[in-house]
């Protein structure tokens, strides 16, 4: 083989020029087809290696952007497991190690001392970025994979996934009352989300925390206790008679209620908060969601944020009293972190409860429409970590996949909002539940008009 036939692996040594433009080639390559300066001008055993491996991860690369294109749901599930998860990790570390390996040797291959002085520096800076970046970017994917591994363990439980009911997922939605000055937990938001299956259309249907005379289904322990709705006859066991009183009494005076629910990854509380919100709404329960405000707050904060249009002025109370003012939040566009997000939900003075129940909702619409894949990845960290203060959750990792991909249908449709509110006909303190269950259909199966006869 003659030195003119490959310049690459036997080029003339005494050409700084030729060792240059050379040593820019394998540089070059190693970013762009790792293993290949192996290959073409040192150890084609390592280079064969290296090469395999590339072609490997081009390969799986491939397999998972057609899943992507033909079956995202696919794909979400394999990658919301644990155990993917951790398996991902261990591959993007091994590759982190090879490009480590690869890059070195190209280092090696180049023979610096051969090139142009004026070069060798911004060549070695260069193989040293790209370096960085190769092994680098594997090494993180690895970091955020664990992490993410970590944050599906402690958050999701592994069980059966459910299937939808007359094409519907139903969801119960708790904000819990609690945060860094409160002691305890009681649910302050409540709401129940009905998803279709199919095409991802949301009706968020929001229920006042003060509705008495709650019903329950025959099949619910609380029915046999309370047969003519929620402390209709002789009062209940706790001080107030509402709808999120249910969740205290349970957990404080009757847990043995729902034996089974710690078992199931659950609490007597929120099974009969799962009662409750069945018996209003008339529609079945698969799965329920509990994040406290602390958790909320987080969110907000990792999420960089939240751009809502207040109406009007809302105020920030100075204390639990919710009667001095510390600070407003002015009309019209504002960029909200987390704790200004948290009181604009929260806030009480000089409004009621149902002007609560709009700006919550106002403010988990927001939320939603800036999940975005770019937003989540490159703050992955802080929302995993605020995400494991969502309290209680019954979603199986299992299902997890599946509910990504509908609710990335979901983020395209407009929710379909229904407040059980008097401005809707609806008096909590007086409630006619059987409105209110036709309401909940009329927004999840809307009449369709009969075609015209002839």
């Amino acid at each position: 083989m003659s030195i003119a036939a490959s310049p690459i692996r036997f080029p003339d040594a005494a050409s700084r020029t030729v060792m240059t433009r050379r040593a820019w080639w394998l540089v070059c390559l190693n970013f762009l087809i790792p293993g290949s300066p192996q290959v073409l001008a040192g150890d084609r055993k390592l280079g064969r290696f290296g090469l395999g491996t590339t072609l490997a991860l081009w390969a799986l690369a491939v397999v998972a952007l057609v899943t992507w294109l033909l079956a995202p749901a696919a794909l979400y599930t394999m990658f919301s497991t644990s155990i993917t998860l951790w398996i991902v990790a261990a591959v993007l570390a091994f590759y982190a190690v090879v490009w480590f390996v690869l890059t070195l040797d190209t280092l090696r291959l180049v023979r610096l001392v051969k090139t142009a002085p004026s070069a060798r520096g911004w060549i070695a800076g260069l193989t040293a970025v790209l370096m960085l970046f190769l092994s680098g970017s594997a090494a993180y994917g690895a970091y955020l994979a664990t992490t993410a591994s970590g944050f599906l363990s402690s958050v999701f439980v592994a069980g059966p996934s459910e299937p939808p009911i007359d094409g519907r997922y139903n969801v119960l939605l708790l904000g819990g009352d609690a945060g860094p000055d409160r002691d305890g937990l009681r649910p302050d938001s409540i709401r129940v989300v009905s998803i279709d299956a199919d095409t991802g259309q949301a009706v968020s249907i929001g229920l006042p925390r003060n509705m008495v005379d709650v019903p329950f289904n025959d099949d619910s322990p609380l029915h046999e206790l309370y047969p003519d709705g929620y402390g209709a006859i002789d009062g209940c066991e706790v001080d107030v008679c509402m709808l999120n009183s249910i969740y205290t009494e349970v957990e404080l005076k009757s847990p043995d209620m729902y034996p089974e629910a710690v078992s199931q990854g659950s609490e007597p509380g929120i099974e009969a908060m799962r009662d409750a919100a069945e018996g209003i709404t008339g529609l079945e329960i698969q799965y329920y969601v509990l994040i406290d405000m602390q958790g909320f707050l987080d969110l907000i904060d990792a999420l960089g944020g939240v751009t809502i249009n207040v109406p009007e002025d809302i105020p920030i109370h100075a204390d639990e009293t919710f009667t001095t003012v510390a600070e407003w939040i002015p009309a019209g566009e504002q960029h909200l972190d987390g704790y200004h997000a948290l009181w604009y939900a929260r806030s009480r003075h000089g409004t009621s409860d149902y002007d609560r129940m709009a700006r919550q909702l106002q403010i988990q619409e927001a939320v939603l429409a800036q999940f975005n894949p770019a937003n989540v990845l490159s703050k992955f960290q802080e929302i995993a970590a605020a995400g494991t203060q969502v309290v209680k959750t019954d979603v199986p990792q299992g299902m997890l996949g599946y509910f990504v991909d509908l609710a990335r249908k979901t983020k395209e449709l407009p929710v379909i909002a229904v407040e059980m509110v008097p401005d809707n006909g609806v008096d909590p303190e007086d409630p006619d539940y059987e409105y209110i269950r036709q309401l909940v259909q009329q927004a999840i199966a809307p009449p369709t008009e009969e075609p015209a006869d002839g």
